[in-house]
């Protein structure tokens, strides 16, 4: 499969074009940015642990009735992937309290809650990503009532999917983020990635952060974070 010409420059990742239009390639960057591009930064390698860790968790996901935009990992920074329509949502899974969760809701951090909860932000980076509940995405019209019944039942598996699959390497998912795309033929899939850009992971045991986390918050041991989610993960 032959790359073509770029389509899309993202904050961590590069589209490009192939000579299959239902295909697309996807080059992981290790450029990071928090706070909605205000910090930027770099860590490095990142680009090829989120590329791996993310096609690794997809294939699992697939295995269990998940389906994805996953096709085919071509080397440790690309991947093609099918070529989605992306649902205009950030769908965030929130199992313990931390980040926003906790300041908008006065909750200490690592707060246990009773409940999953789902939250929807509304993917607009010159507005912030603003938080917006049903009733404004069925106002908006930016999918149907179905299909997000179809993706906050997807959201919540892949919750309870990744949630064992992670305790088993002694990681705690503590919230995520998640996107939807459309096929060409209409089928909802998970896009987007899972990664430690995209997960709060916390050791079980001592509740070290092994994420995006120590970078938003200078915390340092970045690329030794990553690295180590690579390893539980994959054993490397």
């Amino acid at each position: 499969m032959k790359k073509l010409q770029q389509l899309y420059e993202g904050k961590a990742k590069k589209v490009y074009a192939t000579d299959d239009p239902g295909v697309v390639l996807v080059d992981y960057k290790d450029d990071a940015t928090a706070f909605n591009g205000l910090k930027k930064g770099t860590i490095l390698g990142k680009g090829v642990i989120n590329n791996r860790v993310t096609n690794f968790l997809m294939q699992m996901l697939e295995k269990n009735g998940i389906p994805t935009h996953y096709i085919e990992e071509i080397s440790d920074r690309e991947t093609l992937v099918k070529k989605v329509t992306i649902v205009p949502l950030e769908v965030i899974v929130r199992n313990i309290a931390a980040g926003s969760l906790s300041k908008r809701l006065g909750l200490p951090e690592g707060t246990k809650l009773k409940k999953t909860v789902l939250e929807y932000c509304y993917k607009d980076d010159e507005l912030g990503d603003p938080m917006v509940n049903e009733y404004h995405i069925m106002a908006m019209d930016w999918v149907s009532k179905p299909m997000l019944d179809k993706i906050a039942e997807y959201a919540l598996k892949i919750n309870s999917l990744l949630t064992a699959f992670l305790a088993q390497s002694g990681i705690e998912l503590i919230d995520f983020k998640l996107e939807f795309g459309v096929t060409m033929d209409g089928t909802l899939v998970l896009a987007d990635e899972i990664s430690p850009d995209t997960c709060r992971f916390w050791d079980s045991k001592t509740h070290e952060k092994l994420d995006k986390d120590r970078f938003r918050r200078d915390m340092g041991g970045v690329e030794d974070a990553y690295q180590e989610i690579l390893k539980r993960l994959m054993g490397e």
